[in-house]
């Protein structure tokens, strides 16, 4: 994800009181670790933390700062997972899902900097906890408003039955996702522009590149009435880096997000674009490797951090310590506070700092290797890094300065865009519940087929 946030203090706990189902221990117990207890728990961070006027869901908490269109995104698919498990009925789901997409579709939208949500379909990354509206000079983001529309598109395909609401929730995803001008966004060129801000126009950095944005460009080419061209795909591909790091050949790309978020909601098992074939993997394979260098880099530890080990590692985009440098082991250390931490051939940024969305999310690609690193953060610092909501954002065992800061800094918050990889990965491993839903997309396999992906389920799916 785009890595330009607003990073506020620890301002207030939410005034409201939100009841979930978790059952969490007191005192010095330790809940015995599994996928189901960890995927219930982070399902509740989407469930009981959604405001309950405007049904967006907490960028954070317990920090109250804003709502994030991203994590409203992850929570609309983390409620499908909910429904299947059993911890809340279809019903409540779909009312849930109902709500949100009408207040989404209402919410105003327009070219003005104030008082509106979003413009041509897209809405602003982070939006106020009162009304819904723009936060601040924040810009209009094409990929978080991208994750909301798989979102959206993954309710679109769940809820099938023939009756008043679920008909309403097809029609109101199909609208939102159909208003979305996604053309517009390329201001002229073949490659998507990142952002724009009404004050100044659109953002000069550009989605370009192998990263999380794969998802974004598949909707945007699959849209039947704002599509881009097919050429925008290999423009796309162009600046690959395919490298050996760690002992894996993979198209390189630092933080773990840009290997997980668009594999949260397509599956790309099997089939294959143009450059994929040349190589001979599919995308899934490709963020298998990473997965590995990135465990790999952190066993090697060439930075002398404390605790990285076979299973504690995982570097991505996460909150951190401190912006600050400190010395540490003879060097000078630039430790950070929210930033995207990876290493990759490209460039290594590492000051310590382990976020468990990094196994977390890679749990399908990698389960020998990242279910074992979450249970070992569970049972090591559970106390310190687990409560209501599952894993909190991040820790740093090697950053010891300052009050009650003996076995390292731990982070008070949860992040609604980490959260959502956790979930939903779980559940892709266990169920393939997301992926299932977008393989029957006709948007997304219409995205799929102009980007030259073929094979797999998908030559199945479009024989169908």
């Amino acid at each position: 994800m785009q890595i330009i946030r607003y990073c506020l203090p620890l301002v207030a706990i939410l005034a409201f009181s939100c009841q979930s189902a978790n059952n969490i221990p007191h005192g010095n117990k330790v809940e015995p670790f599994s996928l189901d207890l960890l995927k219930k728990r982070t399902f509740h961070y989407f469930w009981d933390l959604a405001d309950t006027s405007n049904f967006q869901v907490l960028d954070r908490y317990p920090a109250k700062t804003f709502s994030s269109i991203a994590a409203t995104g992850f929570g609309l698919s983390a409620y499908l997972v909910g429904a299947e498990n059993g911890y809340i009925t279809r019903q409540q789901a779909a009312l849930r899902v109902r709500n949100t997409l009408r207040t989404l579709r209402d919410l105003p939208q327009g070219a003005n900097p104030t008082d509106v949500a979003g413009y041509k379909g897209f809405y602003y990354h982070f939006l106020t906890l009162d009304k819904a509206l723009r936060f601040k000079n924040v810009e209009l983001s094409t990929i978080d408003t991208g994750l909301l529309m798989a979102g959206i598109l993954s309710t679109m395909t769940y809820f099938d039955r023939n009756d008043p609401l679920e008909k309403e929730i097809r029609e109101l995803a199909d609208f939102l996702y159909r208003r979305v001008e996604w053309d517009w966004a390329l201001d002229g060129k073949n490659t998507m522009s990142m952002g724009w801000h009404p004050e100044s126009g659109f953002i000069k950095a550009q989605w370009i590149g192998y990263n999380e944005a794969m998802v974004l460009l598949i909707m945007a080419m699959g849209s039947p009435t704002h599509p881009i061209p097919a050429a925008c795909w290999d423009e796309w591909c162009k600046p690959y880096r395919w490298e050996n790091y760690m002992g894996q050949e993979h198209i390189n790309f630092d933080p773990l997000f840009g290997h997980q978020y668009s594999h949260m909601f397509i599956d790309f098992r099997g089939i294959q674009d143009g450059y994929t074939r040349s190589k001979g993997i599919d995308y899934f394979e490709n963020s298998r490797r990473a997965t590995y260098a990135n465990r790999a880099y952190c066993i090697a530890n060439p930075g002398g951090f404390n605790a990285y080990s076979k299973n504690i590692w995982g570097l991505t985009a996460c909150d951190g310590p401190a912006y600050e440098q400190r010395e540490v082991n003879g060097k000078k250390i630039q430790f950070r506070d929210y930033s995207a931490r990876g290493a990759c051939a490209i460039q290594v940024v590492d000051d310590g700092t382990i976020a468990p969305t990094a196994a977390g999310g890679s749990i399908p690609f990698a389960p020998e290797i990242c279910i074992p690193a979450l249970k070992t953060m569970w049972n090591t610092y559970y106390h310190d890094l687990v409560d209501e909501y599952g894993f909190r954002d991040a820790f740093n065992p090697t950053y010891v300065w300052g009050k009650d800061k003996e076995k390292g800094w731990f982070d008070p918050d949860y992040i609604g865009i980490d959260q959502g990889p956790i979930v939903l990965q779980i559940e892709n491993y266990q169920s393939g519940l997301i992926w299932n839903l977008m393989k029957k997309n006709p948007y997304i396999i219409a995205g799929l087929q102009k980007a030259g992906f073929q094979g797999g389920w998908l030559d199945k799916q479009s024989s169908n």
